[in-house]
């Protein structure tokens, strides 16, 4: 086989039997081959092992035949739009291995997942509290409200919830897990699931108010955000009780 044919070959699923041919390949290019493909598979086998420990707290109710559902948040920190969080339930043999905390996620990778948990997952359900909701009850309060709906938007009802360092009011067992996106597959999708719904919603926003960058910033406080909100005063999606915005209302 030619350097370029093994470098595809590396690229698949390889027998044991193919392997110890290529490694009696004397052709430097192919034991710089080997050496890449055996690094890739000790990431994949560590990130594969992260992954099923990630499945721990949910195991805890599987093996009890109890569905858990994790629920997570995103946006309460920006200046403009609704909170948004969202409630999933995993099956079993869910094996989207690239599930993390959407933090460490780039925005391509959580496009990419947001349709295959959609697909591979029991059940899905976001939750929205509006600025208007967050400047009568405040933030905190509008993300415990926006939670229940999440959950309660669920087609099958969850015998229990993992929830990332919050409590949903709902009378439903619950775990709260601090960090939790980084702890449960379950709360990590979820996070994934709010995070994309919210981005998108704000590409949106965007399009209706371009003065204000919210494509780029997402309703965060950037500089262009603020000297927008300085110039034009805030929108109707904008969080009058958020300090920075009361401060330019026209």
């Amino acid at each position: 086989m030619t350097i370029t044919e093994i470098k595809s070959l590396l690229q698949g699923e390889v027998s044991i039997e193919q392997l110890n041919e290529l490694k009696a390949d004397e052709r430097k290019g192919v034991q710089k081959l080997l050496i890449s493909y055996e690094k890739r598979q000790a990431k994949f086998a560590q990130a594969k092992a992260q992954f099923q420990n990630r499945f721990s707290y949910e195991k805890s109710f599987w093996l009890k035949d109890q569905l858990v559902a994790g629920v997570d948040e995103v946006g309460r920190g920006p200046l403009a739009g609704p909170v948004v969080t969202a409630a999933v339930i995993l099956p079993h043999d869910f094996d989207l291995i690239d599930v993390n905390d959407s933090k460490k996620l780039s925005p391509k990778k959580r496009q990419a997942l947001f349709p295959k948990i959609l697909e591979k997952a029991i059940s899905v359900s976001v939750g929205l509290a509006n600025n208007d909701v967050i400047d009568r009850i405040n933030i905190y309060e509008a993300d415990r409200v926006a939670m229940a709906h999440a959950v309660q938007g669920l087609k099958i009802k969850p015998n229990a919830l993992l929830v990332d360092a919050m409590n949903v009011p709902l009378n439903i067992p619950q775990v709260k897990l601090i960090h939790g996106d980084a702890k449960s597959n379950s709360i990590a999708a979820a996070s994934i699931v709010a995070k994309v719904f919210r981005d998108n919603l704000m590409d949106a926003y965007g399009e209706l108010y371009p003065e204000y960058d919210f494509k780029h910033n997402a309703g965060y406080g950037t500089r262009e955000h603020m000297e927008a909100l300085k110039k034009y005063g805030p929108t109707p999606i904008h969080r009058r009780s958020f300090a920075p915005v009361s401060e330019y209302e026209k």
